[in-house]
């Protein structure tokens, strides 16, 4: 893309908010353009988070999934933390006092939600790989693990558990009776039960954690006891949750509280523009769209946004954005997996090869520019 376009930047700056897999995305791309950005994130190094359950469970994985944004994209990066958009000014206000003038604006903040999936503290690159090795060690001590949700996440986890450890107890706990996503193909759900059973996970469907609130999280214990709404009781050292994502809206609430969905994402136009915000684009979790929320929907969005920002520059009719069939890949451990590509579904193999064996790290670096950990 980058070679082949010429763009009259004079007067554009674009800030990226938040450095998810849509932000770095974006920011390559405008970078590959020498159209001048700023990525702006609170932590100091992209987490590629679509391996954080593995970095969970696998000593010495957790490394390779950060990744340093200052190395990748120099003076475009300020690390802080956003508190307001100004959308009369055009700036971005940061904690530290820092003001972001910007002529467009890419909102890619994600979401939130339990560690390991979700990494929500702001810790530096060392440290939040020490977080994930920290958690390898409490599963080690532990002989029962329950995971709760049965969502992808929650299926993905307690598959990484029984392939690295097949010795312990792994019971998924789910309020519904179908796992994983329900966009996904239910022959692909199916599927995923049916390899979690072959590895020995003790699945309760139709079951609601009742005592979720009194529980410890990610930490290993003696005995903890998991009640259910349909008084069941599980003896285990250690509880994962698996659910619970939310729109990060923090950043960018207060400035658009007209133009939010139910959830907090940003109602957006075919375009990927805010509604009624032309020079504003929101892209990846963050933005109201009738797909799952994906880090690989998050790089599509980013396309379109640097694409439209081009095209308007060079007054050119905008990219529309058009939700495709589903592509949707699980992880049952390094040795498995299933998974449907757009809309079709794919065997354990294929998967296998395609995400299971480096859950996609090596395209993360190859964004970034950089060479693995």
């Amino acid at each position: 893309m980058g070679s082949q376009v010429s763009v009259d930047v004079r007067g554009v700056h674009v800030v990226i908010v938040g450095g998810g897999f849509g932000g770095i995305a974006a920011a390559s791309q405008l970078q590959a353009l020498s159209v001048s950005f700023t990525l702006v994130d609170m932590k100091d190094s992209f987490h590629h988070n679509v391996a954080a359950l593995r970095a969970s469970v696998e000593t010495g994985f957790a490394k390779k999934t950060f990744i340093s944004y200052s190395k990748s994209f120099k003076d475009s990066f300020r690390q802080g933390r956003v508190v307001e958009i100004d959308l009369k000014n055009q700036t971005v206000l940061l904690e530290d006092g820092g003001v972001l003038p910007f002529s467009h604006l890419i909102l890619a903040t994600g979401s939130t939600g339990f560690f390991p999936g979700k990494l929500n503290q702001v810790l530096s690159q060392q440290d939040a790989i020490q977080a994930y090795e920290d958690m390898v060690k409490q599963v080690q001590r532990s002989q029962s693990v329950v995971v709760v949700g049965g969502g992808s996440a929650g299926v993905e986890m307690a598959a990484e558990v029984k392939t690295e450890y097949p010795d312990k107890e792994v019971t998924l706990i789910h309020s519904h009776v179908a796992l994983a996503d329900k966009e996904l193909l239910p022959c692909v759900r199916q599927e995923a039960k049916e390899i979690l059973l072959q590895k020995g996970v003790r699945l309760l469907l139709s079951e609601r954690v009742s005592n979720l609130a009194e529980l410890p999280f990610n930490e290993y214990r003696e005995c903890i006891s998991v009640q259910t709404d349909k008084g069941t009781e599980v003896a285990a050292n250690l509880v994962i949750v698996c659910n619970g994502i939310k729109i990060n809206s923090c950043a960018y609430h207060s400035a658009f509280e007209s133009r939010l969905a139910s959830n907090g994402a940003l109602r957006v136009n075919e375009y990927l523009q805010v509604e009624g915000c032309s020079h504003i684009y929101a892209i990846g979790d963050c933005a109201d769209v009738k797909e799952p929320k994906m880090a690989y929907h998050a790089g599509l969005h980013a396309n379109v946004a640097v694409a439209n920002i081009v095209h308007s520059m060079k007054q050119r009719p905008l990219k529309a954005y058009k939700p495709g069939a589903l592509t949707f890949l699980l992880a049952m451990g390094r040795n498995d997996g299933v998974g449907q590509i757009s809309g079709f579904y794919v065997g354990r193999f294929m998967v296998r090869l395609a995400k299971s064996r480096d859950l996609f790290v090596s395209t993360s670096w190859k964004t970034m520019r950089q060479s693995a950990a």
